[in-house]
């Protein structure tokens, strides 16, 4: 499946793991790029001598390219680029923030730039930025999410008519019939998280694992839009943060309410009433926990499948 974003990051497959605070560790991102995708560590969740060791841990597990995903709101960022260039990473993915403070930076180290975006004129700024592709991620992901609440179907042709760059779509997709749909609107590859979240070799809970897996749709609700916009599993905590939102609570009082390692608590301690547990509306079509090469191979012969069913459709005579 060679174009533009395989030939990019040097992969067999357009497709990425996101990179996921407390479930994209060394074993998921060497798994995924072992199976022909492209890996990715979430160092959103990561104290700077752990994601060296886990940049490490990737290199040893797989001759295939890796990248790590930074968000730009990162406390200690500047010593999280400086390890990144040290360890030789050649692609990193930024998000949450303004891809002019570091894509300079990065570029000029040899590293390939992708920027994770939630509407057609923040592609353009990346445009702008120098960046060498874009994520669209619409509404239906999992975690952090855009204000616009646009969803990949409609994003995801808004950003191509913006930008020539290689498009990665996000959000909703985690099957090869989502994959070829994403790349019929315009996109030339997939981020997928969610899928990956709940896999075997995620380094998340099992027991968040395990309730992603029973949920039905519906189960998840996008929250926190005062502070930012967040997709959770419908809970004791995602109650509170709805009852709080309802009467009107301020930034102040949902930070609070927040806390600190609300997100490690849920995800990877696996507290499922008092932590912060996000997740992808597209984890409602899963039940099964796979190991990250079954999954690969799924995705990849469904897409054929599919493109298959489609070349053989007689829709006009």
């Amino acid at each position: 499946m060679k174009n533009r974003i395989s030939q990019l990051f040097g992969i067999q497959y357009p497709v990425i793991q996101g990179g996921m605070v407390w479930c994209s560790g060394w074993k998921l991102a060497s798994a995924v790029s072992n199976a022909g995708g492209l890996g990715l560590l979430g160092a959103g969740s990561m104290h700077p001598e752990v994601l060296q060791e886990h940049i490490r841990k990737c290199k040893a597990a797989t001759n295939n390219p890796f990248g790590v995903n930074v968000p730009l709101m990162y406390p200690e960022i500047e010593t999280i680029m400086n390890i990144i260039v040290e360890e030789g990473v050649k692609i990193v993915f930024t998000s949450a923030g303004n891809p002019k403070t570091w894509t300079g930076f990065l570029k000029e180290h040899g590293i390939t730039v992708a920027h994770v975006v939630s509407s057609s004129k923040f592609a353009t700024k990346c445009e702008e930025a120098g960046v060498d592709a874009i994520v669209a991620e619409g509404f239906e992901a999992g975690g952090h999410n855009g204000r616009e609440e646009t969803t990949t179907m409609c994003l995801i042709p808004a950003v191509r008519k913006a930008t020539s760059l290689p498009l990665m779509a996000a959000g909703g997709i985690g099957t090869g019939e989502a994959m070829l749909a994403a790349i019929s609107l315009g996109a030339d590859g997939v981020q997928i998280g969610t899928r990956f979240a709940i896999t075997k070799e995620s380094s998340a809970h099992e027991n968040f694992k395990k309730l992603c897996l029973n949920l039905k749709e519906g189960d998840t609700k996008l929250l926190l839009k005062k502070l930012s916009p967040t997709r959770l599993v419908k809970g004791d905590f995602a109650s509170a943060i709805e009852e709080a939102e309802a009467r009107g609570a301020s930034i102040e009082e949902l930070r609070e309410l927040l806390g600190k390692g609300r997100a490690k608590k849920g995800i990877f301690e696996g507290d499922l009433k008092e932590g912060e547990l996000e997740i992808g509306q597209v984890a409602s079509l899963f039940w099964e926990l796979q190991s990250v090469d079954d999954i690969m191979k799924e995705i990849i012969n469904g897409y054929k499948l599919s493109l298959d069913n489609i070349n053989n459709m007689k829709l006009f005579s």
